[in-house]
């Protein structure tokens, strides 16, 4: 989920970069734009790999990446510091949440 709702705001990050031009001497503008746009992309199909452990694996790269973007526009550090932190509440309490549940239906026999 948190990678989902993080796919509209890289796009928007791609938009700064190619209002602000951003990008360094040398590469055109619209690269933020076709940057920002796939990396949404990717971000909407690691989402769907989140179930697995290399899956949250992936979402933490990608979390370092939108960190790292921050040398180019540094409101994409704040933004990949903001996400990142709200990325690893998520797999830490989603990974405690699927342990109780866990638990809970091995113990749960539905009165049989």
């Amino acid at each position: 989920m948190v990678l989902g709702c993080e796919t509209l705001v890289v796009f928007l990050g791609g938009l700064v970069l190619y209002g602000l031009k951003a990008l360094p001497a040398g590469i055109e503008p619209w690269w933020g734009i076709v940057l920002g746009s796939g990396f949404a992309v990717l971000l909407v199909v690691t989402s769907a790999f989140v179930r697995y452990d290399w899956g949250i694996a992936l979402g933490w790269f990608w979390q370092l990446v939108i960190v790292l973007a921050g040398f180019l526009e540094p409101a994409l550090a704040v933004v990949g510091l903001v996400f990142g932190a709200m990325y690893a509440y998520a797999t830490i309490k989603g990974g405690a949440l699927d342990k109780a549940n866990a638990q809970r239906a091995a113990g749960d026999t539905n009165g049989e």
